[in-house]
């Protein structure tokens, strides 16, 4: 997939549901659970055991039906590996030079942490094609509606504190997405078996953005 194609999808898609799994084989039972319930932007993060792994074994299983991504990036090897497991974009949590030039280099789509307006530049101008504002729960949409002043043009996805009740607040702000993690997929819902609450959490946030996004 075209790094165009791919960021095309990430608007289309509007939600990403940023996973930390408690296994490889409980992860991939939370993926095929959230797309059952229509989420199909998928980032597995470094954090999930066998996190590689888990990403080749989606691809195999769902290819382009995903938009598949591995964030929580800290290490710039883990940026090749992640090219090599069949991500089709990178994300960080925070802005590092090395990383960013090893994130850049792979031609994947990528999302570069950051909190300040000095972050925020130095992602975006150091190659960050949508900036991943983290973490929102400390922020919240007022200051990224503050951030919109001098960056009006930046693409912004906010993580960590986005859910269903509150994604309305952060597109009427000019998101290009938002990432959703334990709001979205709670890890003790699958070391509990409850898949099918995952999937119908899965329904109302699709549905929460799809109004939010009806509205702007």
């Amino acid at each position: 997939m075209e790094k165009t194609e791919i960021l095309n999808r990430l608007r289309e898609l509007g939600l990403v549901a940023v996973i930390r799994g408690p296994s490889l084989e409980l992860t991939l039972q939370m993926v095929e659970a959230l797309i059952a319930g229509g989420v199909c932007g998928i980032e597995i993060t470094y954090s999930t055991p066998q996190a590689a792994q888990v990403v080749r074994e989606l691809d195999r299983r769902f290819g382009a039906q995903i938009l598949l991504g591995m964030g929580t990036l800290t290490k710039p090897a883990q940026a090749q590996e992640a090219l090599a497991a069949g991500a089709h974009y990178v994300v960080s949590p925070h802005f590092e030079r090395k990383l960013a030039q090893a994130m850049v280099k792979t031609g994947l789509a990528v999302m570069i942490g950051a909190l300040t307006p000095t972050e925020v530049m130095q992602s975006y101008s150091s190659g960050s094609d949508v900036v991943k504002l983290f973490p929102g729960s400390f922020v919240g949409p007022a200051y990224l509606k503050a951030l919109r002043g001098p960056f009006p043009d930046i693409p912004i996805m906010p993580t960590g504190g986005v859910s269903a009740q509150n994604v309305a607040e952060w597109f009427a702000v000019g998101v290009v997405a938002v990432g959703a993690g334990s709001e979205l997929c709670p890890p003790a819902l699958a070391k509990e078996g409850r898949f099918a609450e995952i999937t119908q959490r899965a329904r109302d946030f699709v549905a929460a953005v799809e109004r939010a996004r009806s509205k702007r």
